[in-house]
């Protein structure tokens, strides 16, 4: 039983050397995809903080990723770079700050109700884009130069280039999953799974359930900002779409295949999904038909999504390790929540 986790982060290791030296592997465009797929992947993980771990589905955080990229177009120089140590607080603040005036009116309701309020948000704050001439309204605005990493005058990161580019959001989506990870591991993320499993329990305990989550969703937001502002400088253009509801979908399946309640599995579903289309669009004109029944078969045969492949890969002892927390949680944890 102790082979099972040694493999496990063997396993890992060997994933985290391959994702270094991939822009020495292949060619530009490839590194561009993986890219791609890291800022998806750390937008699905954020948003599986407030689905997986918190029991909550929210149809607003394209919101809070468009919304940072937005604020990167804003706050940089029209026909020059803006600087990564100003512009990138500014879009995480601006999106966490979103995050916590949609959460306090949001989380006062429950199930369904908490869904289509979540929605009704984040397509107020898609209009408010669409149909005003902020940066352009419905045609959206170009972001000319990707940020710049300057101290003194010089510069410590030349982001315009492909692989420098992909090494940074490769540490940021590494941030992300050690954050992620702290925070279910915590106190405070035992008490967030507490609420999803019996709230009324949690309750009685002492938990502030209202600010567990509230928190939580806060948090989820700022790293969903902070997919947005790579995206955006990646594509060098920012649209409403990017606020749409369809974009909170998409991560959505994404968080269902690669796996709830597990921290890197939704950057999994992301790297599937993103494949999945990449290949399909490659093969066939019909190939959103086939990706459909390509999903509904996963999500019918693995109903852990593809985590479970790697649980019958490596055993028993990696469900042990990833045993839930709520389910021997003390009462004594009240207090440190």
């Amino acid at each position: 039983m102790r082979g099972a986790p040694i493999t496990g982060r063997l396993a890992a290791a060997a994933l985290l050397a391959a994702a270094i030296a991939l822009p020495f592997l292949v060619p530009a465009y490839y590194v561009q995809f993986a890219t791609k797929v890291l800022i998806m992947g750390l937008l699905a993980m954020a948003l599986n903080l407030v689905v997986g771990f918190g029991g909550l589905v929210s149809l607003c955080h394209a919101a809070f990723f468009g919304l940072a990229g937005y604020v990167l177009a804003l706050a940089a120089p029209q026909y020059e770079a803006g600087s990564l140590w100003l512009t990138l607080p500014l879009a995480v603040a601006a999106a966490a700050l979103a995050a916590l005036a949609i959460g306090a009116l949001s989380l006062r309701t429950r199930g369904v109700y908490f869904i289509m309020v979540t929605l009704a948000f984040g397509e107020m704050l898609f209009f408010l884009f669409h149909d005003t001439k902020i940066a352009g309204g419905s045609d959206g605005t170009f972001v000319y130069f990707k940020p710049e990493a300057m101290i003194g005058g010089l510069r410590l990161l030349d982001l315009e280039k492909p692989a420098t580019f992909y090494w940074v959001v490769l540490a940021a989506t590494l941030a992300g999953i050690a954050l992620l990870a702290a925070i279910v591991r915590s106190p405070f993320g035992h008490a967030l799974a507490a609420a999803r499993v019996n709230e009324r329990r949690a309750r009685s305990l002492g938990f502030p359930i209202y600010r567990i989550r509230l928190t939580a969703f806060v948090v989820s937001g700022a790293l969903a900002g902070v997919a947005g502002y790579f995206a955006a400088a990646q594509y060098g253009y920012v649209a409403p779409q990017m606020l749409g509801w369809h974009v909170s979908a998409t991560v959505l399946v994404m968080v269902v295949l690669g796996g709830m309640r597990t921290v890197t599995g939704p950057l999994v579903g992301a790297a599937l999904l993103m494949g999945l289309e990449e290949v399909l669009r490659a093969a066939t004109e019909h190939w959103k038909l086939v990706e459909g029944i390509i999903i509904m078969i996963i999500v019918l045969t693995l109903s852990n999504g593809i985590r479970q492949l790697f649980e019958m890969a490596f055993g028993t002892a990696t469900r042990l390790a990833r045993r839930r927390p709520a389910e021997a949680l003390p009462a004594r944890e009240a207090g440190h929540a």
